[in-house]
């Protein structure tokens, strides 16, 4: 691709205008850091293309456009420049074109495919579904694309001239057992289905493959262009279970699909992966994750299998392996299959012999690998970070990374960060609890610091080797930050994930105090100025820790919950609660257990900040005004902020500024971090 005025002022953009004296981070930086993601190589090698994202403050939403980078990592090209989000970009397999997902012109403000050619000219409008499309890829013979897109909005009944119409809407039906999912709303049966898209036809009319009330997601054709691969739970009473499954079918109207997975759990769960499965270079197999026992939920361990493409018995390539694998994709050459691993806070890109053998891993180090992108002739991008460095892409070149984009250099030179230290300490019990400790901006050994326990989400997930910004920031205030990965962590094994099941806030409780207990022991928390503070299971188990110790001097609960039974049946993990705790009237005690913060609300004593979206179906609002009513009751000092439009993740760059400086004014009140005390052994 020739270089271009655009190209110039692209490579411009990235580099200091002259070499500025570092500061210390502040929350004007969240306005400043680009987020890059979703490498994806070129098929001739020489490019990478890949999405970053900023803030748009005018309108208080994600600008999101389209980069490529040279492989050498010399050139960048920004290819989009529309306000909004321009993203999932994919070559076409012949190299001629690249396309993506926008809501360009679109008044129902659904993303539709759009392609570039890479000869010139600008982006051509590939699809018109009302519904919108949520993923696609490209057929080998780059002639079709297969793509994923959900039935028309029926709640929707209005004509955009008719102010009064607009505002109208009919009421929403809801009889499936799953009737809420967090972004989406209320389900009803509006289906995600499989539809064809050829090039060839001047019409560019989309054609329906899979009919019917099914999910489908996650197409991947078959080298032939023959065959898609998809996955789905096509059968009656879908909701009672997470068994998703691998089905086949031919790519023609009418065709049946064929169920290639029997697997009695989940097969590449959409709600941990991200990409479909994966065909081998010759057609014979394809490559998936294979979930743990279905009754362990998201608390199992997953596996690589691959299943024979003709059918017949799948066959796990890491059965040996008690560490959870992502992302499944064949090596170009087909002898084996890469993946993602995740371990003892890092993420390593490893392999595995696609006959069987033992996993290799390909790159390690103290860093957290997301995502990679597979290449013809064995090359390999990764989108790394580390806790010094915003995610950015990384050419593979045998066991190292040679970065080959820099949207975040200059930012980085201008600014001072707080070193990001590894550690590992006892929990009550003696188990062996690890965790990250950063220590204040301008930190003095023998001086005492407020300090601030973070505590992460999931439960089953991890603070791992990247960068997070929020430690930084509340760092350069002059904090000390420690965060732990207490037991029901990701990245040490299925024991160590499982040891709190149906027993919220007890062996993870005393496992993030013990961290609280190594920082003072370190003579680096000051002892009488304790915060705590997380989101989701990180606000649930903050909930659980001030109900229980009342250490804390001030504590930031976000979409949390204290009182599990009132969750039941308002929230999307109506499988999930059942399978973990049982139906409430059948087992009242393990609800009551779990329950432990709003029925001992008295014993709280920590002045407390909830924090929550009025549109979270994910850890609902319900649950942080019932923790704040009972609070306040009480004559505790609390607070409820409510976050108007807002899911379980926040989006609008407002929101997410507006939260961090909430956390530092809570604890400015009550920590007083301006000065430190001598240290005390």
């Amino acid at each position: 691709m020739s270089m271009s005025r655009l190209t110039v002022f692209a490579v411009l953009a990235l580099l200091p205008c002259r070499l500025e004296a570092q500061r210390n981070i502040s929350v004007e930086d969240l306005n400043r850091i680009r987020e890059v993601s979703d490498p994806q190589v070129s098929p001739e090698g020489e490019w990478v293309a890949y999405t970053v994202s900023v803030p748009d403050t005018v309108r208080d939403s994600t600008d999101t456009d389209i980069w490529m980078t040279s492989w050498d990592g010399a050139r960048s090209v920004r290819l989009t420049w529309t306000p909004g989000e321009e993203h999932r970009p994919r070559w076409s397999p012949d190299g001629r074109y690249l396309t993506f997902l926008a809501a360009r012109d679109d008044k129902r403000e659904t993303d539709q495919i759009w392609l570039l050619d890479r000869r010139g000219g600008e982006a051509e409008r590939l699809t018109d579904l009302p519904g919108g499309v949520s993923d696609y890829t490209w057929a080998p013979d780059s002639k079709r694309l297969a793509l994923i897109a959900s039935d028309a909005d029926s709640n929707v009944i209005a004509q955009e001239s008719d102010t009064v119409l607009a505002r109208r809407r009919p009421p929403i039906v809801v009889d499936r057992l799953q009737f809420k999912k967090d972004e989406e709303g209320y389900l009803t049966h509006r289906r995600n289905h499989l539809y064809l898209l050829n090039l060839a036809d001047a019409t560019r009319k989309s054609e329906l493959l899979t009919p019917g009330d099914f999910d489908e997601m996650a197409p991947a054709w078959s080298p032939d262009s023959r065959s898609i691969a998809f996955v789905s739970k096509r059968r009656p009473e879908a909701d009672r279970d997470n068994n998703w499954d691998l089905y086949v079918v031919d790519a023609t109207a009418g065709a049946t699909p064929r169920q290639l997975t029997t697997f009695p759990g989940p097969d590449m769960d959409p709600e941990w992966e991200s990409r479909g499965p994966s065909w081998s270079p010759d057609g014979n197999l394809v490559a998936y994750m294979q979930g743990g026992r279905d009754e362990l939920i998201y608390y199992a361990g997953q596996k690589v299998a691959v299943a024979p493409a003709a059918g017949g018995p799948a066959r796990v390539l890491t059965a040996s392996l008690d560490r959870n694998p992502l992302s499944p994709t064949f090596s170009s050459d087909g002898s084996s299959v890469l993946f993602l691993l995740e371990d003892d806070r890092v993420y390593h890109l490893a392999r595995v012999p696609a006959a069987g053998g033992r996993v290799e891993r390909l790159v390690e180090g103290r860093r957290a690998i997301t995502d990679f992108s597979v290449g013809r002739g064995g090359k390999l991008a990764v989108l790394a970070s580390t806790p010094a460095t915003p995610p950015e892409i990384y050419a593979v070149e045998g066991k190292d990374l040679r970065p080959i984009t820099h949207q975040n250099d200059a930012w980085l030179a201008s600014v001072r960060l707080s070193p990001v230290e590894e550690i590992s300490f006892k929990s009550k019990d003696g188990t062996e609890i690890h965790g990250f400790l950063v220590k204040p901006a301008d930190y003095q050994p023998g001086v005492r610091y407020p300090t601030i326990l973070r505590i992460h989400g999931g439960p089953v997930s991890q603070y791992f080797n990247e960068f997070d910004s929020d430690w930084q920031i509340l760092a350069s205030a002059g904090y000390a930050v420690v965060a732990a990965n207490p037991r029901g962590s990701s990245g040490r094994g299925e024991k160590f994930s499982t040891a709190i099941w149906a027993a919220w806030g007890q062996k993870d409780g005393e496992d993030v105090l013990a961290a609280v207990d190594y920082a003072v022991g370190q003579g680096i928390a000051d002892p009488a100025r304790l915060g705590v503070g997380g989101w989701s299971y990180g606000g649930i188990l903050t909930n659980q820790v001030i109900a229980r110790d009342q250490r804390f001097k001030a504590a930031t609960s976000g979409a949390g919950q204290g009182n599990a039974l009132a969750g039941y049946g308002t929230d999307q993990y109506i499988r999930e609660y059942v399978a973990e705790l049982g139906q409430p009237w059948k087992r009242p005690d393990v609800w009551m257990r779990v329950s432990y913060p709003f029925f001992h609300a008295d014993r709280i004593v920590t002045p407390t900040l909830f924090l929550c979206g009025d549109e979270d179906f994910n850890v609902p609002l319900l649950n942080s005004e019932q923790m704040y009513q009972a609070l306040r009751s009480l004559g505790r000092p609390t607070q409820l902020v409510i976050y108007p439009g807002e899911p379980h993740g926040l989006k609008r760059p407002s929101h997410v500024r507006d939260r961090l400086e909430r956390y530092l004014a809570w604890y400015g009140k009550y920590l007083a971090p301006a000065q430190g005390s001598a240290a005390t052994r």
